[in-house]
């Protein structure tokens, strides 16, 4: 397929918002795509080189997309800077001045999979002299393609192809690949969870159909996704709907870290990923270490990483533990925050899935490979105990509050692991849950309003919160206060890197709450309210009544953030509990 072709259907899915119509384009896409290029045509349409979490990035970032727009065109770096910043878009910018130069090739475009490989060269490229050559080589892939053609591949470099779409509508349109429907969604979604790599499950669709997705098993250094716990509003209730007996482990509040172990070359390798696929595995080598210390060849272990004072083995809260998400200075916060890694489950073990394993067996499983309750200095085989009585669930969370830790996860003894899904296999009890709203709600940033009198300082005031419903974002609160000046601060910066000229066709907001400053669909919050409410104003019909800022969730996606239908179910958790 030329890329011509390709930039197209770019084209087509820019135009629209209907989550239906972008799910029939892709599929056509799909369909005419040969099985050699369907897996780097899968990747192109969500702005990536590579599943997310190979960490493949062009590392071009605005100023230098500008240079190199600059010398593909022969135009003046300040004139370039003015065509961006008038219309607010670097391809839009780029586009127009290859069609004024008359540069933009008409004929003879390059195929998908030559420009693919020609992006993939320019990420590699490293070392001395390394931006140079990326500026210079960039410039000649944009004078190789068409005007609209360079509109999309302008925008590749800095994550803005603005296509309002994730790996979930990639699903839906493989559906419709295969089975001209919806109905195959689920298997794909589940050969997905086990390995996400939007890329490779669309190539083994279109190279075997469903049958090349059947009973799919995970692979060392391929994330699974993770499985989530539901919200339930008493222990009582959690008898009733888990089971007569449960596993009760304690909540901890630092990073969920999903931890492959294997042998590559007949060396022992680590890696490590967070819960929203990312690797971080440069990030953590004090953990690397210590895994490399167990014995065992092949596995795969679900755990929490939280930082930890040595010399009283304390834990420190998610606020400190967070300092250890770095790409920089990592040696000394290996030194300052050394992480303790808590493994509470195996999916995996030597050649071996265990995925459709009870957790009961699971369990004897861990415990036989990762032996003694202190493994070694920072790894430790998460605490279980199993109970029949509601008063011994709350004595534990009661327990675990004591110690400073967030609550407890209470599991169902005979469920399989759950690999992205949410369910009642798992159930999370916070010191909130018998107190209102049962848990904290993750939110979606969908724009700020301009800070006056005290806070005109702070950059914003305040700012407008949604939740996630069937791929868009939908309004649940404009939340003006519950943040420190340091909060808004950190949110001011945070959102001057985001900001857009336009609102997000996957945000619906009410015209009387549209914010001064629009931003993409980025940034998460942690809200902890007092009550959620109907209303009438807000996309979601409900709303959050005083609501507070916990932290801002830098390691979850937007995909990530509570859905509406989970608000809906915490609504009616608090109208039963009160």
């Amino acid at each position: 397929m030329k890329f011509r072709e390709l930039a197209l259907y770019l084209k087509k899915l820019e135009k629209t918002s209907s989550r239906n119509e972008i799910t029939s384009i892709l599929a056509d896409l799909f369909s005419k795509c040969s099985e050699g290029e369907i897996k780097n045509i899968t990747y192109l349409v969500l702005g990536q080189l590579a599943p997310k979490y190979r960490g493949v990035v062009l590392n071009i970032a605005e100023r230098m997309m500008l240079r190199i727009i600059s010398r593909a065109y022969g135009e003046p770096l300040d004139k370039v800077r003015s065509l961006y910043k008038t219309g607010g878009d670097l391809g839009d910018a780029a586009e127009s001045l290859a069609e004024r130069s008359g540069s933009a090739k008409k004929d003879g475009s390059p195929t998908t999979t030559e420009v693919f490989e020609e992006l993939l060269e320019i990420a590699d490229e490293e070392g001395a002299g390394s931006q140079e050559r990326k500026v210079e080589r960039m410039s000649k892939l944009l004078t190789s393609l068409d005007a609209l053609s360079v509109r999309f591949v302008a925008r590749i470099p800095v994550g803005r192809l603005r296509l309002g779409f994730s790996d979930m509508t990639v699903l839906d349109a493989l559906s419709f690949v295969v089975s001209g429907d919806k109905s195959s969604r689920k298997a794909v979604e589940e050969a997905f969870n086990v390995r996400a790599d939007a890329g490779a499950i669309a190539e083994l669709i279109k190279e075997k159909g469903l049958k090349g997705i059947g009973g799919l098993d995970p692979t060392c250094g391929v994330p699974i996704r993770p499985s989530l716990a539901e919200r339930l509003p008493s222990a009582e209730k959690i008898l009733e709907k888990v089971g007569k007996k449960v596993a009760v482990e304690p909540k901890y509040d630092g990073f969920r870290t999903q931890v492959h172990v294997f042998k590559q070359n007949g060396q022992k390798k680590v890696m490590l990923f967070s819960r929203n696929l990312e690797n971080t595995t440069e990030m953590f080598p004090d953990i690397v270490e210590e895994v490399k210390k167990l014995k065992v060849g092949e596995a795969i272990f679900d755990a929490e990483a939280i930082a930890y004072d040595k010399k009283s083995g304390k834990l420190f809260s998610f606020q400190e533990t967070v300092r250890r998400k770095r790409k920089h200075e990592i040696d000394t916060a290996v030194v300052n925050f050394p992480l303790k890694l808590f493994i509470f489950d195996i999916l995996y073990k030597d050649s071996k899935s265990l995925l459709n394993t009870p957790f009961s067996e699971r369990r004897k499983i861990l415990e036989q490979t990762v032996k003694g309750k202190g493994v070694s200095g920072g790894i430790e085989l998460t605490r279980l105990d199993v109970v029949d009585k509601a008063e011994d669930i709350r004595d534990l969370i009661k327990k675990y509050l004591s110690e400073g830790l967030e609550g407890a996860i209470i599991k169902k003894m005979d469920a399989v692991y759950k690999a992205g899904g949410r369910g009642y296999h798992w159930v999370k009890y916070k010191k909130t849950t018998e107190e209102g709203v049962a848990d904290t709600i993750d939110c979606l940033v969908m724009g700020a309003y301009k800070g006056r009198g005290r806070r005109a300082g702070f950059g914003v005031g305040a700012f407008l919160a949604g939740v996630l419903d069937k791929g868009v974002f939908k309004t649940v609160s404009k939340i003006g206060t519950g943040l420190s000046d340091e909060q808004w601060r950190q949110l001011n910066t945070k959102i001057s890197k985001i900001t857009l000229d336009k609102k997000p066709k996957v945000f619906e907001v009410d015209k009387n709450l549209e914010p001064d400053i629009w931003v993409s669909p980025s940034l998460v919050v942690e809200i902890l309210s007092d009550e959620i409410t109907k209303s009438p104003i807000h996309k979601a019909s409900l709303a959050l009544r005083f609501p507070r800022l916990i932290r801002f969730r830098d390691d979850k996606t937007p995909e990530q953030v509570t859905t509406l239908e989970e608000l809906k179910k915490l609504f009616e958790m608090q109208k039963s509990s009160s």
